[in-house]
């Protein structure tokens, strides 16, 4: 698996697996009706944020990641990411791989910490692949969430220091 810089180019290849996720709203905070050219403004982001894809050895997008700072100003110092893995390749290792990317590239680019700011509680396979990755839950903001089939349900803010 490769993982590289994403470009326009790469967009079709996202969207029917990004508008799938979105659309199912159980573990973005997006509008589940955002339509593509808003989805492809949100995510493929211009520099010195960056958007990058995993690739399969047959030039498949298996997965994408985008990655910022959290904050600006005086709190800029702290990244963050969203990662979306086509459920078609869900279970290799895809989002691990891109986690652990978007670390390495906040620690190079000398961020102090990474910060995900709404994770979905019942989203179990990213939190325990946080946890894995040194991500602890600092809180969770009750029924922070409206789940489509769960309920309200809490968002959990994690971190890690870099």
């Amino acid at each position: 698996m490769l993982i590289r810089e994403a470009t326009p180019e790469d967009w079709p290849a996202i969207w029917p697996f990004f508008h799938r996720i979105v659309a199912a709203g159980e573990t973005f905070t997006y509008p589940p009706d955002l339509d593509e050219e808003q989805g492809r403004d949100w995510w493929l982001l211009a520099a010195p944020n960056r958007t990058v894809v995993a690739v399969g050895e047959a030039g498949t997008v298996l997965g994408t990641a985008k990655m910022n700072n959290n904050h600006m100003g005086n709190g800029s110092h702290i990244a963050s990411a969203s990662y979306m893995v086509d459920p078609a390749h869900s279970g290799r290792g895809v989002g691990r791989a891109l986690c652990e990317y978007t670390v390495d590239w906040a620690r190079a680019a000398g961020f102090r910490a990474m910060q995900f700011n709404a994770v979905v509680a019942t989203n179990a396979p990213a939190v325990h692949l946080y946890r894995s990755l040194g991500f602890e839950v600092l809180g969770t903001l009750p029924e922070g969430f409206r789940h489509p089939v769960e309920g309200y349900v809490g968002l959990h803010i994690m971190h890690r220091t870099l």
